[in-house]
């Protein structure tokens, strides 16, 4: 295992479809595409198991149409 992975939890504001979702997920695995993404598009909760810094990814959600925080386990 990497020890530079680490396991992040996001709230993703936006995802009102399947297809957000889907676009969250290839959002992430741009940045990273060993990442393991969870989408919980009820809650919007994203567990996501990355290399990618938590900051990248909010950006990239952010320029892709989302607003995404960091939330604490």
């Amino acid at each position: 295992m990497d020890a530079t992975r680490a396991d992040l939890l996001m709230r993703v504001d936006g995802m009102t479809c399947d297809g957000c979702a889907a676009a969250v997920t290839r959002t992430v695995k741009r940045l990273d595409p060993a990442a393991e993404v969870q989408v919980d598009r009820p809650t919007g909760q994203v567990a996501i198991r990355t290399d990618a810094q938590a900051l990248a990814i909010a950006d990239a959600l952010a320029k892709a149409g989302y607003t995404a925080t960091a939330m604490t386990g």
